[in-house]
């Protein structure tokens, strides 16, 4: 949101969130109408950003509900690194290398988690938002 002046970035923000936070997707696009409409004559610089990057930005409701916030948040993997780096704020690292050592191994114990079946997306859910294969045609 580089084109949204530091004073109304929260305002913004949280318009944005809360397209996130609708239960289907009608009520999604509904909420990023009034999302533009919001900054339409405040921030034009905003709303044509915003306007141009609306597929993007809603590309997740082409998927059935369930797995929504799987797709269009990576919280779980930036929660993870960020309470790992908390430390470095205050000081408690020796040098840079710890830090790396210590984040690496946070991302590998997670990478084990999924690997043993806790997995982001799991496979019931790929199932339920993948296309049905397409019969093969014999020769």
């Amino acid at each position: 949101m580089s084109v949204t002046p530091k004073s109304m970035l929260p305002a913004v923000k949280a318009m944005l969130h809360s397209v996130y936070d609708q239960p289907d997707t009608g009520a999604v696009h509904a909420q990023f109408d009034r999302l533009l409409a919001y900054v339409d004559g405040k921030l034009p610089d905003a709303h044509e950003h915003l306007n141009a990057a609306r597929a993007n930005i809603l590309a997740f409701t082409s998927f059935p509900d369930g797995p929504w916030q799987l797709i269009w948040s990576n919280n779980p993997s930036v929660s993870t690194v960020k309470s790992a780096d908390a430390p470095v704020a205050s000081g408690s690292f020796p040098n840079r290398d710890a830090i790396i050592r210590l984040v690496g191994a946070v991302l590998a114990e997670q990478t084990d988690e999924w690997a043993e079946g806790r997995r982001y997306l799991g496979l019931d859910i790929l199932t339920k938002i993948s296309p049905p294969p397409r019969p093969r045609h014999r020769k």
